[in-house]
Order: structure tokens, then sequence, then C-alpha cells
């Protein structure tokens, strides 16, 4: 057997051992989750069909599907969301790995998180709006600056979870590592990594609800199109209806990436634990 695969197998060894068993079928775990949004729809529907709320404060589900009927007879909903995913989509994936490599870092490397811990620090302190004119001016109104903001919103979940996960790692496991004459490279990817493997999972959730909230910030300001544009627009035209659209458009896209995430992590899990 050699080195790799016996310290593997102790990495994985280790992640069973603090992963627990899953318990709930999937059936039931969706109908569960599905009834307070039920609820909340019924008294939407409610409170606005008895009049206890004005229509131009919160127009009922009706007229939100009736704003979602223009928008896609006038050809715009489906690439509003079409560029929105896609620009979270490139964002998140530039700044996770790159907030893996740093993470990989100052989590293993004491000398690395002295120099550029507090600079770190300072810069994940920053409101994601202060980002937008800089960026603007660096790199003019375009795709690239969205990216660019959505990339930063992504980096520093992925940087905080996995940089204090691989600190924390096992030392046994390191040092059974290092018996089998793993150093360096070899190392992080055959036992620190497998077995920082549920912080990893937490800082990527964590780097995509990040990519949504910054996605959303850069379209305010600077775009033409997107589901950002989308809601400064209805904003500024009184179009509760789309507001209400936009947010529940944000809200499910939301929830399907996380679950394609969700795939992402069983596949992890099933192959390290």
């Amino acid at each position: 057997m050699s080195s790799a695969t016996a310290v593997s197998e102790l990495g994985i060894s280790h992640v069973e051992s603090t992963a627990g068993p899953r318990r709930g079928g999937w059936p039931r775990r969706i109908a569960l989750g599905a009834l307070v949004p039920l609820l909340i729809l019924v008294a939407w529907e409610v409170v606005t069909a008895t009049g206890l709320v004005p229509a131009y404060r919160l127009p009922g589900p009706l007229a939100v599907l009736r704003a979602a009927g223009e928008l896609q007879a006038a050809g715009e909903l489906w690439l509003h969301v079409a560029i929105s995913v896609q620009r979270v989509l490139i964002g998140f994936a530039i700044g996770s790995v790159a907030g893996l490599a740093v993470a990989s870092l100052v989590g293993l490397s004491r000398t690395a998180d002295a120099l550029l811990g507090p600079l770190l620090a300072a810069l994940r302190a920053v409101p994601s709006l202060a980002w937008v004119p800089l960026l603007i001016l660096w790199m003019q109104i375009g795709e690239t600056s969205k990216i660019t903001l959505i990339a930063i919103g992504a980096f520093f979940p992925v940087l905080t979870t996995v940089s204090s996960a691989l600190r924390h790692t096992d030392p046994q496991l390191v040092e059974a590592g290092r018996a089998f004459g793993l150093r360096g490279l070899s190392l992080l990817r055959t036992v620190q990594l497998p077995a920082a493997v549920p912080a990893v999972i937490s800082g990527l959730r964590l780097a995509l609800a990040q990519s949504w909230l910054f996605l959303v910030a850069a379209e305010l300001i600077a775009s033409s199109m997107g589901l950002g544009f989308l809601l400064n627009d209805s904003q500024q035209n009184g179009r509760v209806d789309r507001i209400l659209l936009t947010i529940v458009l944000l809200a499910l896209l939301g929830t399907a990436t996380n679950a394609l995430l969700g795939l992402v992590e069983k596949k992890l899990l099933r192959r390290w634990a």
C-alpha cells in the first residue's frame, strides 16, 4: 500500500468519525421545508384580497405572476435571469478557487499568516458597495467589474472557514502523513484538505450566498441587465409587483444553486468520508 493511500484512509476515517449519520428522508424534509413558504403565500393572498394592505403597497401573488408574464412576453425575464446566474457562477468559481489557495497558504504557514492576516482582516471589513466606485474606475462599467466584485464576495468566506480548519487539523493525521514521507503540496492534498472537507463545504455555501448579495450590489449601481438592474428599474418606476417578482426569483435561484452545491457536497463526502 502506498503512503498516500494509507494516509488518505486515515483522513477518511477521521472525517467519518466527525460527520455523523444523516437522519430523515428527503420527501419529509421537502414537505417540511415547503410548509412555511406555503403558509406565507396563503397569508399574502389573504391580506391583499381582503384589502388589509393596499395593492399599491403589496400586490397579490397573481399580480406578481402577471408581471412575470409581461416580462416573459417582452423577452426580458429569462435574459435577466441568465445574465445574473452567469455572473454569479463565474464570480463564485473565481473567488472560491482564490480563497482556497490563500487559505491553504495562511492556514499552514505561520509566517504567511503573520504577513497577510492583518491585511486580509482589514479588507474583509470593507462593505461591498465601497468596492463598486473603485472597480468601475479601474475596469469600467462592464462584465469584468461585476464579476470581480462577486469574486471578492466569494473569496472571504472560503478564506476564513478553510484557513481556520487547516490550522486545527488533527496533529496526529499530520504526523502520520509526515511519517509516510509526505510534505508540502502532497501533504495538503492527501491529508489536510480531506480532513477539512466539512469546513470547505461550509465555506462554499457561505461564499455562494455572498455571491448573490454582491451580485445585487453590482447590478444595482452599474448594470443595464440582470436582476439587480430589474430591482432598481422597478423601484424607479414604482412597479412593486416587479420588485416582489425579482425578490422571489433571487430566493428561488439562491435555493437552486445551493441545492446544486449540495450535490457537490455529497460527492465530496462520498469520496473523503
